[in-house]
Parts: C-alpha cells; sequence; structure tokens
C-alpha cells in the first residue's frame, strides 16, 4: 500500500465510523465501466456502486441533468412540486402498467419504511417475509429482513413478522391470512446470493395475497429500473395483467445520485394521507432530474435488450470456463451470482481488486456482479479471462 493511500485509508478509519470494514481502495475517478484510484490505477467496475450506477460513471445524460437543475432549482422542499418530481413521478407510474401515486425517499431502506407504514393503513399489522431477504438497515426495514445476524444485535424490532421460506408456495399459503397486512418479497434475492425463485412463485404470491385482502408488496430495490433486462424483475413472472400493489424502488433508479420511491398502486395509492409520512429530501429536483435522464438513456439506448444480450454473454462465458471451483451460475439480465464450491469468495473478491476488477463477494460462497448496464462483451472476456487464476489461487 502506498504512503498516500494509507494516509487516506488511516484518515478514513479515524473519522468515518467503522460499519463497513476496512476500505478497500481511495478511489478518485470514473468514467463508463471503469473507475481510477489516487496512484491511477485502472478498474473495471463490474459492481456498480452495488447496483447503483446504471449508466455507469460520469454519463453525460445524468453529468448535464444534474448540473443543469441545480443550477436551475436545487431543493424546495415538499411543501412545493418541481416539474422533474411530478414526471418521474409520471414515468415511474406508466412503467408499472397503470394507475398509482408515488412517495419519493431518499435509500431503499426509506422507500421500505415507507411501503411498511403504508401497510398499516391497512388496518392490519402482520407481515410475512422471506427467509434470506434484505430489505434495508433502519429498524423498520430491518425487521422485514431475514437474516438473524444483522437483526439480532437490535432486537426487539417494530412490528410482527413472519418469515417463510423464499420460493416455498406451500408455506407461503400457511403465513397469509385474514389478519395480514402485506407479504413482502424480493423477486430475485440479490444480497442472499442472487436467489431466483421458481416459475409461478410470484403469480401464486399475487394470488394468496389477493385472496386475503393482503398487500403485495415487490422490493425491486436491486432488481428494478432495467438490472434484469426488463424494467422490473417481476414483469416476466406477472405479465401485465397481474400487478403488485406497492413496488419499492431506489438503487439504480438515480444512476448515482441518492433517490429512494415507494409505488402504491390502485386503491394502494391512497392509504398514505396528509401528515402520515414524509421526507425533507424525497422528490428533490436533482435527483429526480438525475432519475429522469437515467430512465431516458435506458430507453432511448436500447440497454434493457443490451443487458439480456450481455447478461447471457456473462452467464455463458461463466459455464463454458468449467472450472471446478464454480458450481452454479443463476440470475437475470446484470444480476448475475457465481456459486463456488468453497466459502472463497471474499478472498477472491480482494485478489481480483489487485487484477483490477470490482466484485462483491455478497455470501461466502457467492461472487455477484451487478454491473454499470452499459457493460459491453469485450469487459465480460476481460472478466472471463482473469477469472480462472483467481479461482486457482484461492486458499
Amino acid at each position: 500500500m502506498s504512503l498516500a493511500t494509507a494516509t487516506w485509508t488511516g484518515r478514513h478509519a479515524d473519522a468515518v465510523m467503522n460499519t463497513y470494514g476496512p476500505v478497500r481502495r481511495v478511489l478518485v475517478r470514473g468514467e463508463g465501466c471503469y473507475v481510477w484510484d489516487e496512484l491511477g490505477t485502472r478498474y473495471l467496475d463490474l459492481l456498480a456502486g452495488i447496483a447503483v450506477n446504471a449508466l455507469g460513471h460520469a454519463h453525460p445524460a445524468v453529468v448535464e441533468a444534474v448540473c443543469s437543475q441545480v443550477a436551475t432549482l436545487g431543493h424546495v422542499s415538499n411543501l412545493f412540486a418541481s416539474r422533474p418530481q411530478v414526471e418521474l413521478a409520471e414515468r415511474l407510474v406508466d412503467l408499472l402498467g397503470g394507475s398509482g401515486k408515488v412517495l419519493f425517499a431518499n435509500s431503499g431502506a426509506e422507500a421500505n419504511e415507507a411501503a411498511l407504514k403504508l401497510s398499516r393503513r391497512t388496518g392490519r399489522t402482520r407481515v410475512v417475509a422471506a427467509e434470506g431477504s434484505f430489505h434495508g438497515r433502519t429498524l423498520g426495514a430491518l425487521a422485514l429482513t431475514g437474516k438473524a445476524a444483522i437483526r439480532q444485535p437490535f432486537e426487539p424490532l417494530p412490528g410482527e413478522v413472519c418469515f417463510v421460506p423464499y420460493g416455498d408456495t406451500a408455506a407461503l399459503e400457511r403465513a397469509v391470512d385474514d389478519r395480514t397486512a402485506a407479504v413482502v418479497l424480493e423477486p430475485v434475492q440479490g444480497e442472499a446470493g442472487v436467489i431466483v425463485p421458481p416459475a409461478g412463485y410470484l403469480p401464486a404470491a399475487r394470488e394468496i395475497t389477493a385472496r386475503h385482502g393482503a398487500l403485495l408488496w415487490l422490493d425491486e430495490v436491486q432488481t428494478g429500473i432495467g438490472r434484469t433486462g426488463d424494467w422490473f424483475a417481476h414483469a416476466r413472472d406477472l405479465g401485465p395483467d397481474r400487478r403488485p400493489d406497492v413496488v419499492t424502488l431506489a438503487k439504480g433508479l438515480g444512476g448515482g445520485m441518492p433517490i429512494g420511491a415507494c409505488v402504491g398502486l390502485g386503491a394502494a395509492a391512497d392509504l398514505l394521507q396528509p401528515g402520515q409520512h414524509g421526507s425533507t429530501f424525497g422528490g428533490n429536483p436533482v435527483a429526480a432530474a438525475a432519475a429522469l435522464a437515467v430512465l431516458a438513456t435506458i430507453e432511448t439506448d436500447g440497454l434493457l435488450a443490451q443487458t439480456h444480450r450481455v447478461g447471457e454473454h456473462l452467464r455463458c462465458g461463466l459455464r463454458a470456463l468449467g472450472h471446478p471451483a464454480v458450481r452454479e451460475v443463476r440470475g437475470p439480465g446484470l444480476l448475475v451470482g457465481t456459486a463456488l464450491s468453497r466459502p472463497v469468495a471474499a478472498a477472491i473478491a480482494w485478489a481480483a481488486l489487485s487484477a483490477g476488477f470490482i466484485v462483491n463477494d455478497c455470501t461466502p460462497t457467492v461472487l455477484r456482479t451487478a454491473p454499470p448496464l452499459v457493460l459491453e462483451t469485450g469487459h465480460v472476456d476481460a472478466w472471463l479471462d482473469a477469472l480462472p487464476a483467481l479461482l486457482d489461487a484461492a486458499p
């Protein structure tokens, strides 16, 4: 480690709360699918800030939108409306295929907090969530998160939450009754290791919740806004005729700017009323302008189709390696989990960094790639060329 790097990491350790462990590098610049550290070393970013930088780094459309908006109107609070906020809400409702309304927040956890409060307006308090799920680290979102290791230090948590095995329709059927306010599910469990549910699971969840008068709440914080090759990961399973009641979004929506959204569809759109929730910065004109630029660019540049194509190239290439350390490759679009035969994902992620690649060990046995949607097959091939040596060298 250079003296300059050690200086900055030391200052970080002294000044920033240690909730993330040691920082891996000090990054100073990004362009497209690459970032550079303070020594000038370049890295292929196959994580995109954990599925956030949908258009990569310093995309001209986002830069122009942010600079233009902040020079015009930066912040007004929600006592007033702004054009970017209204246009973004309309666009999201349109993409979700029908009538609805949006409550803006600043992150995925905040969007999920809003949805949890919205579910209380049904007059019920019981929520069914999935084992292995991740919905955020604020107390309400954490109460819904099916990972005991991060929940238990903060118990007791709010709410009445029941956890069921993810993808198990029979278990969901048993858990949901006429006391249930909502069922909250991720269409793909990203933090759990890119876990894809069996076909028919989401349609079954829709039928079960509708039968009991409960809300179907889909957390698309990681999977939404083109990450899976569709605007929303649930679209292929549910189709246009079966919609959820609530969808929560964040991450890729702002292309790097902090924004979250809780979208209520149909009757759920009117459950929250004046004074029942709010956010000082939610729907900030600058973040909303960035999100509009992201949505427009995904559409005009054909990035949904590109995500399908490049994601399939990555999955096929990983399988074609035939490496004994690779047990399974899974996930749609550009949300890909490389499941390993041994718990060495962390070691490989650190070694990958030294080789010029940013990937994530989301579990001890799974490497997650969630790169910018502008990723091209040449970038994928560079990763595929480097990976066998990293796997061979794993302890």
